[in-house]
């Protein structure tokens, strides 16, 4: 069974809904919140979802960010959220899915796409830690193994510094992990 990966479309708005609260359990309405709230902003770049036999089954979304460089605001992507229904996990879909945000962010030109997300499944996919690039974590809430990036050719040695997500994250509170969770994460990772 082969995944599809296409572009998102205004008819998918409902499996992407349903798909990204299932994939999150408990944090599911606050991360189809925070989609609304990046669509609403004008902030989403590319919205790819995934098919298994003609079925909505995964989502990733790249949002405008930026990074604040010395010589000026960089605009870079933030992909977030990657969303896999429960029943379609470990079947390649969220690899397959991540592929083809990387290719999507390489090809608008921006220099560098940013996530927060476990290194150990990330960091197989290509990704690395976004401080061995200069790059600096916007919130100390955020490990420094889970703060991530793929840089593209388009980035300039200048092109350093701290990651600035847009509003919406904010808002919601979106950004980083809070305590218990935090403190448990950096343990194993950090330490």
């Amino acid at each position: 069974m082969s995944v599809l990966v296409r572009p998102e479309a205004a008819a998918d708005r409902a499996a992407v809904r349903r798909v990204v609260a299932e994939a999150f359990g408990d944090e599911g309405l606050l991360i189809v919140e925070l989609l609304g709230a990046l669509d609403a902003a004008g902030r989403s770049r590319v919205g790819l979802v995934a098919e298994l036999d003609g079925v909505v089954v995964g989502h990733v979304q790249l949002s405008q960010s930026w990074v604040d460089a010395r010589e000026a605001l960089v605009e870079v992507l933030v992909l977030s959220p990657l969303s896999v229904a429960p029943a379609a996990q470990r079947r390649g879909v969220g690899t397959a899915l991540l592929a083809a945000a990387v290719a999507a962010a390489r090809a608008t030109g921006v220099p560098a796409v940013f996530l927060e997300g476990s290194p150990d499944f990330y960091a197989a996919r290509g990704w690395e830690r976004g401080s061995a690039h200069g790059f600096t974590r916007p919130s100390a809430r955020i490990p420094d193994a889970a703060f991530q990036v793929v840089v593209f050719d388009s980035r300039e040695p200048w092109m350093t510094g701290p990651l600035v997500y847009c509003d919406p994250f904010w808002a919601l509170d979106a950004v980083g992990l809070r305590d218990p969770l935090l403190a448990e994460i950096e343990r194993t990772f950090d330490s």
